[in-house]
């Protein structure tokens, strides 16, 4: 039986796979009406800190304001939940804590949040997917381990680029290919520059949270995107922060290569990406050095060699999610999570810093993420991106300059910082 007869028998059978949503912004909301359309799968309870966002997405989907209940009390919402009503809360670790809920989606962005509800739902040995990338590259291997030693899921979602550059890899690799790089394509140019106030406008015309596409535009979502694909796969940034240049579709397989055949990589098996007209779609160069399968490379019009690449023309983000959720559920598959921390992103300071200043969220006018080995982030003693938000400032840190141990306190009294904790003692990184 393939999924899409599973998910019909489910729904006959009125076993539905239960979803709660963390997080109702652009990816949040627009997930529900995916899940709302497909059988057998169902979005049936949404945290958010304003309520009227869980409304309004219900709303939005068909749902009349009567079979939505508003709670934050876990057993008020268990009894909706089994009414076949649906539930607005503003507790989103209540979500873990619901035997009715089959999985969770954490779509907020923040690592405080993030790292929070994936422990919480791993503790209830329930299935967590995470649009939260932010939280993956900071404490994913530790949430990973806990996963599989509680016998359930933890993965980021499919759909984003970390999800469709992990699949492609997998396929490469499963074929026996060499993968010399993992790449996406960047829609615009990055502006090391971008703030929430400067994105207003643009993120408004575009019901995005300018905050957010502020880090878009900083570069900081593209860093920590290719950090979980290297976390995931053992791949590195040739350089911190990668090259990014601006190549086209036919040239990838010309320039994504090491500098001994003509290309920019010092290393091979590398993280990238590109500025050129290649967004939305992600990349592999892969290679190999049998004769007869250079032949039928050809002869299936991948070209000559000795580099090939396979281009995915798309992603879908969030209208992919589902997948994730389908493959946690019906089969205890993950799409992409770091298993280790090959790479880091650390933030830099996008302006001069005083001590005392207390710096903002990913995306905001303070600093922008860059990608680098762990090795070069401990040599530098660089803070994780995702320690940064709500740190204190201790030292001058002029523009451009890491934020290290040296200048910068993280919030200790943090979730996500103590979780790191765990994770660095864990690893032997403390």
């Amino acid at each position: 039986m393939d999924t899409y007869e599973r998910l019909l028998a489910r729904e006959a059978m009125g076993q539905s796979i239960c979803v709660g949503l963390v997080g109702c912004g652009q990816m949040g909301s627009g997930m529900v009406h995916v899940t709302h359309r497909m059988p057998g799968v169902a979005t049936r309870i949404i945290s958010d800190t304003d309520i009227g966002r869980p409304l309004s997405a219900f709303r939005s989907v068909g749902i009349a304001d009567d079979d939505v209940v508003i709670t934050d009390t876990q057993g008020e919402a268990e009894d909706a939940l089994r009414e076949g009503k649906v539930v607005a809360t503003e507790d989103a670790l209540m979500l873990a804590r619901l035997e009715s809920v089959d999985a969770v989606v954490e779509a907020t962005g923040l690592t405080e949040v993030g790292a929070a509800v994936a422990w919480a739902c791993i503790q209830q040995r329930k299935h967590v997917i995470m649009l939260n990338v932010e939280t993956d590259v900071t404490v994913g291997p530790i949430l990973h381990q806990m996963a599989q030693q509680a016998g359930c899921v933890y993965t980021v979602a499919a759909g984003d680029e970390p999800g469709v550059c992990k699949r492609l890899y997998d396929e490469a690799r499963t074929l026996g290919f060499e993968v010399v790089c993992l790449g996406k394509g960047k829609n615009n140019a990055i502006d090391l520059a971008a703030t929430p106030e400067s994105c207003r406008q643009e993120a408004l015309s575009k019901g995005m949270n300018p905050k957010m596409l502020s880090a878009f535009k900083d570069g900081s979502k593209t860093m920590v995107e290719m950090a979980a694909v290297s976390n995931a796969t053992g791949l590195v940034p040739d350089v911190p922060g990668m090259h990014g240049p601006r190549v086209e579709v036919p040239d990838l397989n010309r320039i994504f290569v090491p500098r001994e055949d003509g290309g920019i990589f010092e290393h091979r098996g590398c993280v990238e990406y590109t500025t050129g007209k290649v967004a939305p779609a992600v990349f592999a160069i892969v290679t190999t050095d049998d004769p007869r399968i250079r032949k039928d490379m050809a002869f299936v019009s991948m070209g000559p060699g000795p580099y090939y690449a396979l281009l995915r023309p798309y992603h879908l983000c969030n209208l992919e999610t589902p997948q994730a959720i389908v493959d946690a559920v019906l089969y205890g598959d993950l799409t992409v999570a770091s298993t280790r921390l090959v790479s880091e992103v650390v933030p830099v300071a996008k302006r001069d810093l005083r001590p005392g200043e207390k710096v903002g969220q990913i995306g905001c006018p303070d600093y922008y993420g860059r990608i680098t080995t762990r090795d070069d982030a401990r040599r530098t003693t660089a803070i994780p991106l995702g320690l940064a938000p709500g740190g204190m400032v201790t030292a001058e840190i002029p523009h451009g300059t890491l934020l290290t141990r040296q200048n910068f306190t993280p919030d200790s009294g943090t979730f996500v910082y103590r979780l790191r904790e765990l994770q660095d003692v864990a690893s032997g990184m403390a």
